[in-house]
């Protein structure tokens, strides 16, 4: 038996009953995992989450709350996009809502504006117009009011895009088809295809525009787009083939033998819910209509998801490993919904900072609440799987 001292060589330690053995946790156990095939997110929730910063937008003009979205849909992006083609859409995106902005600044510059104003930029020459164009004016005079109205209108709409550009870019359009109801997979591919078009053909101007280059020839220019254009019209073209035949050697357009009744239901339920989900939709956007648009939005979702749940039984379709929503999905999904939920809250009790005045012209101010709402957004960008690095797929 060993004796000596606490805390002395050789001494034996005892734990008393308020001291508790500490179990180190191992390390990056809070971090999120790589990416894999069984626990990939699923598509659908980004989506939602991209849905929810956009339903934000739309709520506001602030310019520094959508400058706030936009960050946080890029930083996400920036830290869970992969290296697949279709996820190098958003720059185009960005560069899409840049040009939105300029578009509505030049045509408010050019057709004037209702926005009444004092301060006078300039001056443009204005053209006289015909009496059936009463209320219309080309040219005149151009105030800082109307331009600045102008850009925080333009910066509104170049926010919803950017966050459409984020969900683009973080999901991948062959999953978001995978986890498509059955009743649904005939319009999905439409959509999806839709969807996949400008990603697509950014990365085959992208991957023309390299080529050029190696080649010693001028990769921007009239001349070069035209050059270009024709293979990537090419590209498409032979995608939309490639697609269509593995489609019908899967044996697509098959169908079950449902009675007439159900499928009278199933057209029934689907269309009003797609009606009462667009109603209640509205309703959210709208002002003054966020009292009754919840509850129609959540009755149209049900009677919609029953339809589909129906209409799925004509399909003889079968999905391998599909897609599992699972917690990080959950979380990934509400995030995005709470930033939505949080600033359609905020526009009821502070509206004045979410809509800033310009007549007297004002500088905007950035809302606590808001902000720390749109904060919210962040969260994929460390609980969603990590991409995996092109080094160790090819190890």
């Amino acid at each position: 038996m060993t004796s000596g001292t606490p805390g002395a060589p050789g001494a034996p330690v005892r734990a008393g009953p308020s001291v508790r053995a500490r179990v180190p946790l191992p390390r990056g156990a809070w971090r999120a995992p790589e990416a894999g095939r069984s626990n990939a997110l699923h598509a659908g929730a980004w989506w939602v989450w991209a849905l929810g910063l956009a339903t934000a937008a739309s709520r506001t003009t602030n310019p520094l709350l959508l400058g706030l979205l936009v960050g946080v849909a890029g930083y996400v992006v920036a830290a869970r996009r992969t290296d697949a083609p279709w996820a190098r859409s958003y720059g185009a995106f960005v560069k899409l809502g840049l040009l939105v902005i300029a578009i509505r600044l030049v045509f408010s510059a050019l057709l004037g504006s209702p926005i009444p104003g004092a301060h006078v930029l300039m001056t443009l020459p204005e053209v006289p117009l015909p009496d059936w164009a009463r209320g219309f004016r080309l040219g005149g005079r151009v105030t800082v009011e109307q331009l600045v109205f102008s850009f925080y209108e333009g910066a509104k709409m170049a926010a919803l895009l950017i966050c459409v550009g984020a969900a683009n870019a973080l999901a991948s359009p062959a999953r978001l088809l995978k986890s498509l109801p059955a009743a649904l997979y005939e319009a999905g591919v439409a959509v999806v295809v839709a969807m996949t078009f400008a990603p697509n053909m950014v990365a085959d101007v992208a991957r023309l525009r390299t080529a050029r280059k190696l080649r010693g020839r001028r990769a921007g220019g009239v001349r070069a787009v035209l050059q270009i254009g024709l293979p990537v019209l090419e590209g498409a073209l032979e995608r939309s083939v490639a697609v269509a035949a593995s489609m019908d050697a899967r044996g697509y357009g098959r169908r079950a033998d449902v009675p007439r009744a159900i499928q009278h239901t199933t057209t029934a339920l689907t269309l009003g819910g797609l009606l009462g989900v667009c109603a209640g939709s509205y309703g959210l956007l709208a002002a003054e209509g966020a009292g009754y648009g919840l509850p129609v939005l959540l009755g149209g979702f049900a009677a919609a998801a029953a339809g589909l749940r129906l209409g799925g039984r004509r399909q003889l379709r079968t999905r391998y490993r599909p897609d599992r929503w699972g917690v990080r999905a959950w979380l990934v999904a509400g995030s995005g919904a709470a930033v939505a939920a949080l600033m359609i809250c905020a526009g009821t009790y502070a509206p004045e900072a979410l809509q800033p005045g310009v007549v007297p012209l004002i500088a905007p101010t950035l809302p606590l609440l808001p902000a720390a709402a749109v904060l919210i957004g962040l969260l994929p960008a460390f609980v969603a799987p990590v991409p995996r690095s092109p080094a160790k797929d090819t190890q």
